[in-house]
């Protein structure tokens, strides 16, 4: 088990480096460059100027040098003015160049300085990531549960009107992209002149003119079922259905297999079969499936947390693509990765520990 965490581990760094470097190169592209030095400098600048303010502020030199300042394995890039004032990727505004720090690129903990926020962007990261935490935490906590109860119960009964209803609800789900499901969400709950609450409203049942809030933005101070529901089944909705078909398929094998059909012969009832016989056995499929949610979830925040206005790290990102902040941009990725990555990890060693075949291989 350590080789194959160790085995891993290395191609995980391996990825991490190649990925990284693709999204560095990419934001670096010069049209870029020159759209974030007329966006920083002034948008009547000359080409002249525009070349000299990239120069002046590390964005020049070859790209490989500038993603090893950037990740912290080369010394960060330095310039002096005619007046004699020098700045650089390690010199704080006000402090001594000779007192700065040689190595200052991500692995140091300094992932740059958003343009959009005009604040370090490990500190919005962290701040955005926690926001976005608690949306997948409550996503995780309704869509696992739902989905596998839903598949449980499609694969037990295979071909029953219970397992053709739950497979259409979940087929409907999977098909519904977030941006879809969201806007039908509002405009059944969360309007004031349209859908349920207009006629909840009309009947006293609700005090306010709808029954959930259209916006998430008071959720990042409290959040609360009025405000955070809409969001959460947003999200859940999609993934929900595609776990449960995942995990109807997987039980639907297993209840097929021969022990299955031995323990029934043997008087074992219907209800201890699945529980201590199947349902371990049909969870090995789902559990890949669970684990990546995760980095899926990442693509699902993007367009609700903008649909919803909740600024967490979808919302980030779209910002800082709308408005080239490659610092904020290198940051999300990073984010991404590791998120990716990790998660890879944890479904391989989960995988190995559900399946015997693979540990005794």
């Amino acid at each position: 088990m350590l080789m194959f965490v160790a085995r891993r581990l290395g191609v995980m760094l391996l990825t991490a480096l190649a990925l990284t470097f693709i999204v560095f190169y990419l934001t670096n592209l010069p049209p870029n460059l020159e759209k974030l030095a007329r966006s920083e400098g002034s948008v009547r600048m000359t080409d002249e100027a525009v070349a000299t303010w990239i120069e002046q502020n590390g964005h020049g030199g070859s790209v490989i040098g500038r993603y090893s300042q950037w990740l912290g394995v080369l010394p960060g890039w330095t310039f002096t003015d005619d007046k004699g004032v020098t700045r650089g990727r390690c010199i704080r505004d006000g402090s001594d160049p000779a007192l700065a720090a040689k190595y200052c690129g991500i692995l140091q903990g300094n992932w740059g300085q958003s343009t959009v926020f005009k604040e370090p962007v490990a500190g919005v990261l962290a701040e955005k990531l926690a926001a976005t935490g608690w949306l997948m935490f409550w996503v995780m906590v309704v869509m696992v549960p739902t989905s596998l109860i839903i598949g449980i119960l499609s694969g037990m009964r295979e071909g029953s009107r219970t397992d053709r209803s739950l497979s259409t609800f979940a087929i409907i789900t999977t098909a519904t992209p977030e941006y879809v499901s969201g806007v039908i969400l509002v405009a059944l709950f969360a309007s004031a002149t349209a859908g349920l609450s207009p006629l909840l409203a009309s009947w006293g049942w609700i005090e306010g003119r709808t029954l959930f809030l259209g916006t998430s933005t008071s959720a990042l101070d409290d959040i609360t079922f009025w405000n955070f529901a809409l969001p959460v089944l947003t999200i859940a909705l999609y993934g929900i259905g595609y776990i449960a078909r995942m995990t109807r398929a997987s039980m639907t094998e297993v209840m097929t297999q021969q022990y299955i059909r031995t323990a029934r012969l043997k008087g074992v009832s219907f209800g201890n079969v699945v529980v201590k016989h199947a349902l371990q056995n049909a969870l090995i499929a789902p559990f890949t499936v669970i684990m990546l949610q995760f980095p899926w979830l990442l693509n699902g925040v993007v367009v609700t947390e903008a649909l919803f206005n909740y600024k967490g790290f979808g919302w980030t990102l779209v910002q800082a693509a709308g408005n080239n902040d490659i610092q904020m941009l290198l940051g999300c990725s990073v984010v991404a990765v590791v998120i990716v990555l990790v998660t890879q990890l944890i479904s391989d060693i989960g995988y190995v520990y559900l399946n015997p075949r693979i540990r005794i291989s």
